[in-house]
C-alpha cells in the first residue's frame, strides 16, 4: 500500500529532482564550463584584492569597482606573460643541452650496470651505439615532427584548437565581471537556499571559507618561495636546468606528493646526465630534503595556516578520482572540493551521532 505524500514532501522531491537535473547538465557541460571554473577559482583567490582597491582613498576620491577589477586583471595577465617570457627562453636554451646529454646517460647505465649483471651471470650489454643514434635522430627531427603534428591536428581537430583558445580568450573576460558584481552575485545565489536551512549552511559555508583561505590564497605564497629556493639552490650546486626544474618543483607544489615526486625524478635525472660523481645525487638530496622540511615546518605553517586536514591516501584519492571524473580541472579542485566535502561529512557525521537512529539501544 502507498503512502500518499504530503504537498511539503511533494515539492521537496520535485526540487531535489531539479537539483539533480542541474547536476547531471553542469557534468554533461564539463569542457564548456572550463573558463567559468577557472574564472571562479581566480576571482575568489583576487577578490580581497580588489576589495582593498576599491576601498583605497586618495583625499576624497576613491577607486571605483570596475577600475579596481580591471587593474587587478591586467596585473595577472601581466603576471603570466612575464612567467611565459621568461620560461621559454630558458627552455629554448636548456632543451638543446639536454638533448646533448641523453647519449652520456646509456653510456653511464650500461657502465655502471653492465659489470654488476655479468657477476650475476647475465651478459646484457646495452648498444649504446644504436640507441644514441635513434636518439639523435628522432630528436634533430623533433620539430618536423611536432610540426607535422600540430598541422594534422590543425586539419582533424581545427573546431578543438579554436575552442580551446576562445576557453582562454574567455578567462579575463568572465574573470573580470565575476570580480566586478563578486558580492551581488553571492547575495542572490544566498536567496536561493531554503529558509529552513539558512543558518546551518551560512556556519558551513563560513567554515569552508576559512579552509580555502588558508589553501588558496596561502599556497600561492609558498609556491612562489618555493620556486625561488629551488631554482637560487639548484644554480648554487651548478645544475644546467636549475632555473626550469626549480620553477617546475615550485609550481607543482598545489599538487601534493605529485608534484615534488615530480620535481625530484627531473633533478635527479638532471644530477645523473650532468655529474660523472655522486655529487650532483647528493646535491639533489641535501636541496630537496631541506626544501621538504622548509615546506612543512615553516612555509605551510606560517603562510598556509592549518592544512586541510586530510589524510595522505584521501588526497591522493581525490586527485586521482577528480582527475577522472573531470580532467585537468577535476585535478585543479580536487583539494579545495575536498574540503568542502569534509565540512558536510563532519556535519553529516555529528548528526548522525547525535541522531535516535545511532542512540536507540
Amino acid at each position: 500500500m502507498l503512502i500518499p505524500l504530503s504537498t511539503e514532501q511533494k515539492q521537496s522531491l520535485l526540487w531535489l529532482s531539479v537539483a539533480l537535473a542541474l547536476v547531471v547538465l553542469l557534468a554533461l557541460l564539463g569542457p564548456v564550463l572550463m573558463p567559468f571554473v577557472v574564472s571562479g577559482i581566480l576571482a575568489y583567490v583576487l577578490n580581497p584584492w580588489v576589495d582593498k582597491l576599491s576601498a583605497w582613498r586618495i583625499k576624497k576620491w576613491s577607486l571605483p569597482r570596475p577600475m579596481a577589477a580591471s587593474i587587478t586583471v591586467l596585473l595577472l595577465i601581466a603576471a603570466v606573460l612575464a612567467m611565459v617570457l621568461v620560461i621559454v627562453p630558458i627552455l629554448q636554451k636548456e632543451i638543446p643541452l639536454l638533448q646533448a646529454q641523453i647519449p652520456r646517460f646509456f653510456d653511464k647505465f650500461d657502465q655502471t650496470f653492465s659489470p654488476l649483471l655479468a657477476a650475476h651471470g647475465f651478459n646484457i650489454r646495452l648498444d649504446s651505439a644504436g640507441i644514441k643514434d635513434l636518439l639523435t635522430e628522432q630528436l634533430a627531427g623533433s620539430g618536423d615532427v611536432i610540426g607535422k603534428a600540430v598541422l594534422s591536428s590543425i586539419k582533424v581537430g581545427g573546431t578543438a584548437v579554436l575552442g580551446m583558445l576562445a576557453n582562454l580568450l574567455l578567462i579575463p573576460i568572465v574573470l573580470f565581471y565575476l570580480l566586478l558584481d563578486w558580492h551581488a552575485l553571492l547575495e542572490r545565489l544566498s536567496h536561493f537556499i531554503p529558509r529552513r536551512w539558512v543558518s546551518a549552511t551560512t556556519s558551513g559555508l563560513l567554515e569552508v571559507d576559512d579552509l580555502l583561505a588558508q589553501y588558496l590564497r596561502g599556497q600561492i605564497l609558498v609556491m612562489l618561495v618555493l620556486a625561488a629556493y629551488y631554482s637560487i639552490a639548484l644554480s648554487i650546486a651548478r645544475f644546467d636546468l636549475a632555473i626550469p626544474v626549480g620553477i617546475i618543483t615550485g609550481f607543482l607544489v598545489f599538487i601534493p606528493y605529485i608534484g615534488y615526486g615530480l620535481g625530484l625524478a627531473l633533478a635527479l635525472i638532471g644530477a645523473v646526465l650532468q655529474f660523472d660523481g655522486l655529487q650532483g645525487l647528493i646535491a639533489v638530496a641535501i636541496i630537496y630534503g631541506f626544501g621538504q622540511l622548509l615546506e612543512s615546518f615553516i612555509l605551510t605553517p606560517r603562510l598556509v595556516g592549518e592544512r586541510i586536514g586530510l589524510h595522505p591516501l584521501t588526497v591522493i584519492f581525490a586527485l586521482m578520482a577528480f582527475g577522472q571524473l573531470f580532467g585537468f580541472i577535476g585535478i585543479l579542485v580536487a583539494l579545495p572540493a575536498s574540503a568542502i566535502i569534509s565540512v558536510a561529512v563532519r556535519h553529516l557525521r555529528s548528526s548522525y551521532l547525535n541522531s535516535t537512529f545511532y542512540s536507540q539501544s
